[in-house]
C-alpha cells in the first residue's frame, strides 16, 4: 500500500510519520515536530514530491517544524478548525508555557480545515479522518486499512493527557471506546509518542480504557 517512516523530533520526542507511495515519488508529512532537518534531508534526498502536512492536532511538539517543512516543499497544511488559530497563537499551542522546552511558537494558519468523516486523497490512497478529542479539542487521528495515526489520543498502554487547556478525560475515553476501539483489531497504532501497537493489543491491555 504505503511506506511509513518514523522520525522521532524535539525535546519531547515526538514521532512525525512520513508516509509515501510503495512504488512513486508521492508522499505527505503528520505531525513534524521541532528540529525536522532530519526529515528535510530524507524528502530531498528520496526525491520525493510532498503533497501536504496533517497535523493530529496543534500543541507546539507536533506543530513545531511546520514552517520549516512548508518552506522547503510548498505544500500545504491539514488542521482540524477547533484548533484552527493554535498555530498563530504560542498560549493556546502551549510553547508559551514550556519556556524550559522551547521558545514561543507560531506559524501560519493551516491552508484546509479537517473535519469527522472526511476522506482525504493522498499518495493514492484514501485516509478517513476520525475527530477524536479529549487530549486536545480538535484532535483527528487517520485511517486507512490497517493503519492508524492517533496522534496523542491513543498509546502503547496509556492515553493522552486530557489536563491541558481544551482537554476533557470523558472526551478522550468516549474518543477511544466509541471511534477507535470500533476499528479491526488488527489495525496498527502509530502513536504520537512511543512504539506502535495495534488496536486489539489496546482494547485488551490498556489499563486506561478495557474495552
Amino acid at each position: 500500500m504505503f511506506k511509513i517512516e518514523t522520525f522521532t523530533l524535539g525535546p519531547l520526542q515526538t514521532n512525525c510519520y512520513l508516509l509515501t507511495e510503495e512504488t512513486g515519488t508521492r508522499a505527505f508529512v503528520v505531525d513534524p515536530g521541532m528540529g525536522p532537518k532530519r526529515l528535510i534531508d530524507r524528502i530531498r534526498e528520496r526525491g520525493l514530491t510532498l503533497e501536504a502536512i496533517v497535523l493530529t492536532h496543534a500543541h507546539f511538539d507536533h506543530m513545531g517544524g511546520v514552517d520549516e517543512v512548508r518552506r522547503a516543499f510548498g505544500c500545504p497544511v491539514y488542521l482540524h478548525d477547533a484548533e484552527a488559530d493554535w498555530l498563530t497563537d504560542a498560549r493556546k499551542n502551549g510553547s508559551a508555557r514550556w519556556s524550559d522546552v522551547t521558545e514561543p511558537l507560531t506559524t501560519e494558519p493551516a491552508e484546509f480545515a479537517l473535519s469527522e468523516g472526511q476522506r482525504l486523497e493522498l499518495i493514492g490512497h484514501t485516509f478517513s479522518v476520525l475527530h477524536t478529542p479529549g487530549h486536545s479539542p480538535g484532535s483527528v487521528s487517520l485511517h486507512c486499512g490497517g493503519h492508524l495515526i492517533s496522534g496523542d489520543v491513543l498509546f502503547r498502554q496509556s492515553v493522552g493527557r486530557s489536563d491541558l487547556p481544551g482537554g476533557k478525560e470523558r472526551d478522550l475515553y468516549d474518543s477511544i471506546r466509541l471511534k477507535l476501539y470500533k476499528l479491526d483489531p488488527s489495525v496498527r497504532v502509530y502513536p504520537g509518542h512511543g512504539p506502535q501497537t495495534t488496536i486489539g493489543y489496546e482494547m485488551a491491555n490498556n489499563p486506561f480504557v478495557p474495552a
